[in-house]
């Protein structure tokens, strides 16, 4: 059986502390022998195209923390999946829009030192498609447009499966949640917001059969 631990959105070096733990112990109770990074493993707050936090981290300080911060995640998933999000793309973005080529740029895996981990936009695995979620939240019309069962992150406040059914086949969708800190000031923009994030990670189960959301505890 493939059983897939989906990790959500980290958002480093602002990761909630203990949720490292909480998945490592998913992964463990769960008999999982597959990794998926759902996206957003980095902030990037610096880099932001919004408005950044004037007192933050500079960019060397930032990147320096999240490489740090990331290490025991590579530890303890070496040989993982890991989907790009919009955050992890950002200093892509801002090359891109000041006119240098991307042959200057690295690979993701040679800047955090995570020398085997893979990086794409999105992983498909027993009919699944994992991939960070940009353009909707809507699930139903996820799994229908791809005609897929889909995995998500991207939307902090979110951690949900929707099912939908038709004369041919029985389709889902899982929105994972995330592993953010939202004390830090990365995360200000959602202080006078009523919802709150929903801190878990997932998994999928019995060759892609079985999607199981399990909320963090903190």
């Amino acid at each position: 059986m493939n059983n897939v631990l989906v990790i959500a959105d980290l958002h480093a070096p602002f990761i909630k502390d203990g949720y490292l733990e909480h998945c490592k112990a998913v992964y463990k109770q769960y008999k999982c022998n597959k990794v998926v990074f759902i996206g957003d493993i980095i902030d990037n707050h610096y880099s932001s195209y919004h408005e950044t936090d004037p007192d933050g981290l500079g960019a060397g300080d930032e990147l320096n923390l999240a490489i740090k911060q990331l290490k025991p995640w590579y530890k303890a998933f070496p040989n993982a999946e890991v989907c790009v999000g919009n955050h992890d793309r950002l200093v892509m973005r801002k090359t891109f829009t000041s006119g240098v080529s991307k042959r200057w740029l690295k690979a993701f895996n040679e800047v955090l030192q995570t020398p085997t981990w893979v990086f794409r936009d999105n992983f498909k695995h027993n009919n699944v498609l994992y991939t960070h979620g940009e353009g909707g939240s809507n699930l139903t019309n996820l799994l229908l447009n791809t005609r897929l069962n889909v995995v998500i992150g991207h939307f902090h406040t979110k951690a949900e499966i929707v099912y939908n059914a038709s004369k041919k086949d029985l389709l889902w969708a899982m929105c994972v949640g995330c592993g953010i800190d939202i004390k830090r000031y990365a995360f200000a923009y959602q202080e006078r917001n009523c919802k709150r994030p929903i801190l878990a990670c997932g998994v999928v189960l019995n060759d892609g059969t079985l999607p199981i959301i399990i909320p963090f505890k903190y």
